[in-house]
């Protein structure tokens, strides 16, 4: 057998094994990376309720560019901090941030009421909207983020709430453009933002 028959047998074999190993991704029961993307917003379907009483759904943010954040109203720490990164993203991007659409979605339906959820938002910068709804409309909205959240009992008959603490960011077409992780340097997130903005 000559070296070029070796190689082209080589070659074969390792282009064999490729494929079935790609199959075998493809048929595989785990769910794949672009399976734990967000779906992009015109394919999600939820109702929420803003802090003004009004009624939205996903199709109602397309046109302008998207940032979105779970959270809720007794969060101690990660909530807070994040909306006054947002608030100072917002002052940093000056009236280029008017464009932009900003949502704190409850995932705590049993307390924060559209009123607790406008109270909660005036700390911070006006232009922050925030929702709530149902707990199954809840449900349906972190599925389209592909974000989680779950009750966590504190042990003195009360409960705390563990959710997914990333800003995530739309175009305005509600393509998915990314996430900003808890804590970002503003270095790295305001130049996110921009690019939703086009």
């Amino acid at each position: 057998m000559t070296r070029r028959t070796v190689l082209t047998a080589a070659a074969t074999g390792a282009g064999g094994v490729g494929f079935m190993l790609a199959l075998g991704w493809w048929r595989s029961p785990e769910p794949k990376a672009f399976d734990l993307l967000p779906l992009p917003l015109s394919e999600m379907d939820f109702t929420l309720t803003d802090h003004r009483g009004v009624s939205v759904t996903p199709q109602d943010w397309l046109g302008r560019p998207l940032l979105a954040f779970f959270g809720f109203t007794f969060c101690p720490d990660v909530c807070p901090t994040t909306l006054n990164d947002i608030s100072d993203w917002l002052a940093d991007l000056g009236p280029e941030a008017d464009r932009l659409a900003v949502a704190l979605i409850s995932v705590n339906p049993e307390r924060d009421t559209p009123q607790l959820l406008a109270d909660y938002v005036s700390n911070f910068d006006p232009r922050i909207t925030g929702y709530t709804g149902t707990p199954d409309q809840l449900a349906r909205t972190a599925e389209g983020f592909r974000a989680k959240f779950e009750k966590i009992p504190t042990g003195d008959g009360d409960y705390t709430m563990n959710h997914t603490a990333g800003v995530f960011l739309f175009h305005p077409d509600g393509r998915f453009g990314g996430i900003i992780d808890f804590h970002e340097d503003r270095r790295f997130a305001l130049p996110k933002i921009r690019r939703i903005l086009g």
